[in-house]
């Protein structure tokens, strides 16, 4: 199987334009195999973890070890707005992730073609775009409801669903826009997931060697792990929504708080690489091996 080729080189760039000669020389600095479209997207990933952990964990500890449980109504907003946003756009990057593993592996020499570093900032670029489409949608559709009474969330954060549970009149058109806008994000995502490593298996068992075999799939482990959590949870929370307040509350605690704990975790065995690149740039040029 081929090598993936540096994110930032290959056909269509080999006359850099003069206003990226600076970047294209930082670039050819540090470990070539950090810059692969996989650690573009791994980045990407990573800056969505952190959304969501900023944008729910302190509240939630702040609940649990303060006297008051309250949230303020644009702190409320700001979760619910945050949250639907971040989750859309991580199913969505975690289809395009598939992808460029199906590429990597099933089509080796057309990888530095197809995943050029503009494809690899339009894919993101549409996964973020999308998410924020429907985050602003159902959210915005979700504060025009009518709420009576006293405003208590038998959640530990605000997101959506809870939100529409507190309306007084019907809530059928919300639901059901809930339903539809997820669609893409929850049934279609998973799907593109799905046909992507069937033809991934389907090119790993025609390798000859047992060793090419466990190299290629070894390089889909980290991400077919981080798929199977995220959206088994997800699946079940907004498709299938459980009847019994606590198994929900804990499914939501999962893929918000769990999972974005154990992304770095999962891909710990690449740290090695990383670490590789921080070497390069740190050390002075004449303590670096050539």
């Amino acid at each position: 199987m081929a090598r993936c080729a540096p994110l930032w080189s290959g056909p269509g760039l080999l006359h850099p334009h003069p206003d990226r000669e600076q970047l294209h020389h930082f670039l050819s600095t540090v470990e070539p195999k950090v810059q692969t479209p996989m650690y573009f997207f791994l980045g990407n990933l990573s800056v969505l973890d952190l959304c969501v952990t900023c944008a729910i964990v302190p509240q939630l500890l702040a609940s649990l070890w303060g006297p008051e449980k309250t949230i303020p109504s644009w702190g409320c907003i700001t979760q619910a707005y945050i949250f639907h946003w971040t989750g859309c756009t991580e199913c969505a990057l975690l289809a395009v992730m598939a992808f460029d593993r199906y590429v990597a592996i099933c089509q080796p020499l057309w990888y530095t073609l197809i995943m050029r570093p503009w494809v690899c900032v339009q894919l993101a670029t549409a996964a973020w775009s999308s998410g924020l489409a429907n985050s602003i949608l159902q959210t915005t559709l979700t504060l025009q409801l009518h709420h009576c009474g006293h405003h208590t969330l038998d959640h530990f954060f605000c997101e959506v669903p809870v939100l529409i549970k507190l309306a007084c009149g019907d809530t059928t058109a919300n639901e059901l826009s809930l339903a539809i806008g997820a669609i893409p994000f929850a049934l279609m995502s998973p799907l593109l997931v799905l046909i992507s490593y069937t033809l991934i298996v389907k090119a790993v068992l025609k390798l000859p060697s047992a060793d090419k075999r466990y190299k290629a799939l070894s390089t889909c482990s980290s991400h077919l792990v981080v798929v199977i959590m995220y959206f088994g949870p997800a699946i079940c929370m907004y498709l299938q929504p459980p009847a019994n307040s606590t198994r929900a509350k804990f499914m939501s605690f999962f893929y918000c708080v769990i999972i974005p704990l154990l992304n770095p975790l999962i891909y710990t065995r690449r740290n090695k690489d990383v670490k590789r690149m921080w070497k390069r740039i740190l050390q002075p040029q004449s303590e670096v091996k050539s």
